[in-house]
């Protein structure tokens, strides 16, 4: 699958601004996921190291993305130190949410969990 494949038509980012933002979420993941689970078949759970920075990196990102995405449903939250991030999606966007688990997985060399 390319890098814009699994975008849905319900994006409303302009489409020259995708692999920006494409860009901007691998580099989180490679940088900073360190585990990766999905707690319901409609919800990706991430933690990212609590670098300095990371937690507002990722309320930036979030923000942008549901803008744009207003499927997307964004839950930070502190994790024992590190930086959690849950991702919902309704029954609809579930494959976009499979496409974003399973690059995030593969970026920072993690199986995904159950």
């Amino acid at each position: 699958m390319t890098d814009l494949e699994w975008v849905p038509q319900s994006c409303t980012l302009p489409t020259e601004e995708r692999p920006l933002r494409i860009a901007e979420w691998d580099s989180l993941f490679s940088e900073h996921l360190t585990a990766l689970s999905r707690p319901a078949v409609q919800r990706v759970r991430l933690k990212l190291s609590a670098a300095s920075g990371v937690e507002d990196r990722v309320r930036d990102l979030a923000r942008r993305e549901n803008g744009c995405c207003s499927f997307f449903t964004f839950d930070i939250t502190d994790d024992d130190g590190a930086v959690r991030l849950d991702i919902a999606v309704d029954s609809v966007h579930r494959p976009v949410l499979d496409a974003l688990a399973a690059r995030a997985a593969g970026l920072a060399g993690l199986g995904e969990q159950r």
